[in-house]
């Protein structure tokens, strides 16, 4: 039986939302069906004080959700070309989200937006069953974590470039 994750699930430090997140499932509802895809990779950026984070230089009209309430989707565009889909974490007193990098049989954050038809139009919305997009436990338990730095934060500080606060199984 699934069971839709509440925002009191990601009301907490993303690293440990993060480990709690592999294996649970990114369920998207399309007027021809709903679609279910196992997380199976994410990364954790954790507040103001994390230099790869975007909520570094306090808050903008781009990472708005972030300061919001918890189990709200942080979607933006990178490169011009590509949407990131996050999910946010802890209060607006720590803004901090999750990238969800892969689902299933779609490798990398562009691809699993572009493959699911995420956008924009998810931004700043709460992760549930009316807004179509959302995050669901079958309450399978993942082992043999894995875990690595983070992709594609050069520009950190080498103590937060080399944390790992990738998450993959």
């Amino acid at each position: 039986m699934q069971k839709i994750l509440s925002q009191n699930f990601f009301d907490r430090d993303p690293v440990t939302v993060c480990q709690e997140l592999l294996g649970k499932f990114l369920v998207i509802k399309k007027k021809w069906g709903i679609y279910r895809y196992m997380i199976t990779d994410i990364e954790a950026y954790n507040g103001q004080e994390d230099e790869a984070c975007h909520a570094r230089h306090g808050k903008t009209e781009r990472n708005a959700p972030m300061f919001g309430l918890p189990g709200h989707w942080y979607v933006y565009m990178i490169y011009g070309m590509y949407y990131m889909l996050n999910i946010v974490t802890w209060p607006w007193t720590h803004p901090s989200a999750i990238l969800i990098r892969w689902v299933s049989e779609y490798p990398g954050p562009g691809k699993v937006t572009k493959n699911l038809w995420i956008d924009k139009k998810f931004n700043g919305k709460i992760a549930n069953e009316k807004t179509g997009l959302r995050i669901e436990d079958s309450g399978h338990k993942i082992s043999n974590i894995k875990t690595s730095p983070r992709i594609g934060i050069d520009y950190a500080s080498d103590e937060r470039k080399h944390k790992h606060w990738r998450f993959f199984i």
